[in-house]
């Protein structure tokens, strides 16, 4: 009787086919693709709720028409719940904000740092103090602007020049100038 793992010349049959795979490896594949399969197929649902929702999107970037702004004026805007200023700088703000010797600053930035390339007359900063957060004055028409014609946080006294930087007071840093770009001429998409 022959043996079973013998072939029909009477030599030794190989577990192996003849490119040597065997039945056994194409299980174990089939059994690690359907378990990756199986684990996306669990994971994916939990990783996606985590993505921000509709609303959030949304609120991440915010549009502003600056045509209405005259020189020498700001306007207040919201940026993902925070205060925005938008100022237009007249021709004497940009000069007394360039005349500054940079060095001379707490926070070194100089006004084509804060500003974009060809739009120097135009300030976008967060309206939040770097010292504690309050909102400064100096946005609005007939508010306090302090002892450099900019802005200036009443709670803890810091001012702040025409270019939003720190000239005096407790805050460490300038006014945070966030990312924006400008879409056209009259608007500032800013996130």
């Amino acid at each position: 009787m022959a043996d079973s793992l013998s072939t029909a010349n009477g030599a030794p049959a190989s577990p192996e086919g003849d490119d040597g795979v065997r039945r056994r490896d194409f299980i174990h594949v089939a059994a690690v693709s359907t378990a990756g399969v199986g684990a996306v197929a669990v994971v994916y649902p939990l990783v996606s709720q985590m993505a921000p929702s509709a609303d959030v999107l949304a609120a991440s970037s915010t549009e502003i028409d600056v045509s209405a702004i005259e020189p020498g004026q700001a306007i207040k805007g919201e940026f993902r719940k925070q205060p925005l200023f938008v100022r237009r700088l007249t021709q004497a703000e940009i000069d007394e904000a360039n005349a500054v010797d940079v060095s001379s600053l707490r926070d070194a930035e100089s006004l084509a740092d804060r500003t974009k390339p060809g739009r120097e007359d135009m300030l976008v900063t967060m309206g939040l103090c770097t010292h504690l957060g309050c909102v400064p004055l100096g946005a609005a028409e007939g508010e306090n602007k302090g002892e450099y014609n900019g802005y200036f946080c009443p709670c803890h006294g810091s001012h702040y020049d025409t270019a939003g930087r720190i000239r005096k007071g407790p805050a460490p840093t300038n006014l945070a100038v966030p990312e924006y770009e400008f879409t056209s001429d009259t608007v500032i998409r800013v996130g």
